[in-house]
């Protein structure tokens, strides 16, 4: 069985480096067997792959590539914590946020993009819980923030 990290090689991803924080935060937390990972945004070489309102200057397509890039950059900041990915024993939960015009109304199919990512990358163990919500406004004007919780081993 692959590891996570083969996985994301096997898909085409490469993991980034951790993205510095932006403001007065660490990336991670770890308490007992949890991870918290910090919200991410879709940081690529330190800037945003993409800006604006999703319904509005970005398309539904775009967004979903967008939180998937947020994914891959929590889960960079997971694996900075833990060291390898297969001490990930779950993927608990993933929080989405997306900056939308008042009239979209698919933040879940956005999410998807963070989610189908997660799963690919954890197989059984990237099965998790999750929230979606529509936001007026996130960080450097970014359509997308995704923050997880991880059980680690």
């Amino acid at each position: 069985m692959p590891t996570p990290e083969e996985r994301l090689a096997e898909l085409g991803w490469d993991l980034p480096d951790v993205v510095k924080p932006i403001a007065s935060y660490t990336q991670t937390v770890r308490t007992g067997d949890h991870v918290y990972v910090s919200g991410q945004v879709p940081l690529v070489d330190g800037a945003p792959a993409g800006t604006g309102k999703v319904g509005a200057e970005v398309t539904l397509e775009r967004a979903t590539e967008l939180a998937a890039i947020c994914a891959l950059n929590g889960i960079a900041a997971l694996k900075a914590e833990v060291g390898e990915l297969s001490t990930v024993r779950r993927v608990v939960k993933l929080l989405g946020f997306v900056a939308s015009d008042p009239s979209f109304h698919a933040q879940p199919k956005v999410i998807n993009g963070a989610s189908d990512l997660v799963g690919e990358v954890f197989g059984p163990a990237g099965v998790h819980a999750r929230s979606a919500v529509g936001v007026t406004a996130l960080p450097l004007d970014v359509p997308v923030e995704v923050e997880m919780i991880a059980e680690v081993g």
